[in-house]
């Protein structure tokens, strides 16, 4: 795309104050660890805040519809669907929309809520050289085209609940051949234009951003900031990114960055006027090697980590988050992301799966904020959060990577529950009860 095509349509944005976060976020200096107690402040519903990634087009109709008959035991409602422009339009013009038009009769059939992202330049559009591999990872040469094409299916396909523009922009992989904040805003902007008259009222989202949305060479620049430049934020687009993380809590050993950077950015987007944050992705890949970009952690390790990262976000202020993902992929994908599922490829459940349908049967269906109670003998690493269950019983989650136990000195009695093992354990002490320290996620109820 020729950057001076795109100036008229950048004009039209309201230019505002730019969301000055980059180096607020990238280079805040309290990080350390220390011990973490959090009582978060608004109710929260799994049905409407946690949803999954769904790779459903990759199946058979019969393979997806086990893979939504598990999800619903889970008593969760949201899937994020991938869409690959590419493939629904080989050639101009020429839609390839029947498997499309299944799935979508199965999502409403079953009353399954979607968002669903486009992402890749068809062939007849790319920006592409002649002969370049990765031809769909080059931005489009007309925006309105793409928008044009997201309005279609809106109106195709009214019963889906969110539209997304694109995914990852801020990676180069994902817009060649160098990631351009203002090549992506010209999309942004036509697509809310082009949805607005296709399907007004609908929830439109802006591409989920990779990690905090920063932007190469030196990551310190986060695209955010670049669009937020560029006024986007008046839009009332959701704003998305993705998370992910070494750890559940950090990719740094001895620092809180997870908690520390996804406070600030939701902050920054929600006191820019952006009522909406979602984390669009965010997981751990049980694949056994070869190591790419994340540890070797195994399906144990898979679902430890996405518990204790499940009760941060919880905490946090996010509209929706969606786990990656819901099932395993078969080798058209690399090694590590084929192991990201709850489930198998034949649909079977998973540790993580298991522990996951442990952890909201023991939490129910609604949480209400907590208060933390008094703790004694406290180490470094803890973390809890506190919330009240819907029957009114206190619940304090929690974990640490040392220490043998912690007291509560007001708490006589309660029930200690292991969701990774489905353990359970009676409480009682007078002078204060004394729950074993664990570097997984425990859940007492009292």
């Amino acid at each position: 795309m020729n950057p001076s095509s795109i100036r008229p349509l950048l004009r039209s944005l309201p230019v505002l104050v730019a969301l000055a976060v980059g180096s607020a976020l990238l280079l805040s200096e309290k990080v350390d660890a220390e011990p973490v107690n959090l009582a978060p402040e608004r109710t929260l519903v799994w049905r409407d805040f946690l949803g999954v990634n769904a790779h459903f087009l990759w199946f058979t109709p019969e393979q997806y519809r086990k893979q939504i008959n598990q999800y619903q035991k889970l008593g969760l409602d949201w899937v994020r669907v991938d869409l690959h422009w590419d493939r629904l339009e080989p050639k101009q013009h020429d839609y390839q929309l029947s498997t499309f038009d299944e799935l979508d009769r199965t999502l409403t059939a079953e009353k399954i809520r979607s968002v669903f992202y486009l992402v890749g330049s068809a062939p007849f559009i790319t920006t592409a050289p002649k002969g370049a591999a990765f031809q769909d990872q080059y931005g489009p040469r007309d925006a309105k085209v793409y928008a044009e094409r997201l309005a279609m299916l809106a109106r195709r396909y009214p019963n889906i609940d969110a539209w997304q523009v694109w995914n990852e922009q801020n990676l180069p992989n994902n817009w060649r051949p160098e990631v351009n904040a203002k090549e992506y805003g010209a999309l942004l902007l036509a697509s809310h234009q082009a949805l607005n008259m296709a399907a007004p009222g609908k929830l439109q989202v802006m591409g989920g951003m990779a990690y905090y949305s920063q932007m190469p060479p030196r990551g310190k620049t986060l695209m955010f900031e670049a669009l937020g430049a560029l006024g986007v934020q008046k839009l009332g687009m959701v704003a998305a990114y993705h998370p992910y993380s070494m750890t559940p809590e950090t990719d740094e050993p001895g620092k809180n960055e997870v908690l520390l950077r996804g406070d600030q950015l939701n902050a920054i987007l929600h006191n820019a006027g952006i009522k909406h944050v979602w984390a669009t992705e965010w997981g751990w890949s049980s694949y056994a090697g070869p190591k790419e970009m994340q540890e070797l952690i195994g399906e144990d390790g898979q679902a430890d980590y996405t518990l204790r990262r499940l009760a941060l976000m919880a905490s946090q202020d996010y509209q929706k988050i969606f786990l990656f993902a819901l099932s395993d992929l078969d080798a058209r994908a690399s090694a590590r992301d084929q192991h990201y599922g709850l489930l198998d490829l034949n649909g079977k459940a998973k540790p993580v799966y298991t522990a996951l349908a442990r952890f909201l049967q023991i939490t129910g269906p609604r949480l209400k904020p907590g208060a933390t109670p008094r703790l004694k003998d406290v180490p470094a690493t803890l973390y809890s959060v506190a919330w009240t269950r819907a029957d009114g019983k206190r619940l304090l989650m929690y974990w640490s990577a040392e220490g043998s136990s912690i007291t509560l000195p007001d708490v006589k009695s309660a029930e200690l529950l292991d969701p990774l093992t489905g353990a359970r354990q009676s409480l009682d002490d007078n002078n204060g009860i004394r729950p074993a320290l664990k570097p997984s996620l425990q859940i007492l109820v009292w």
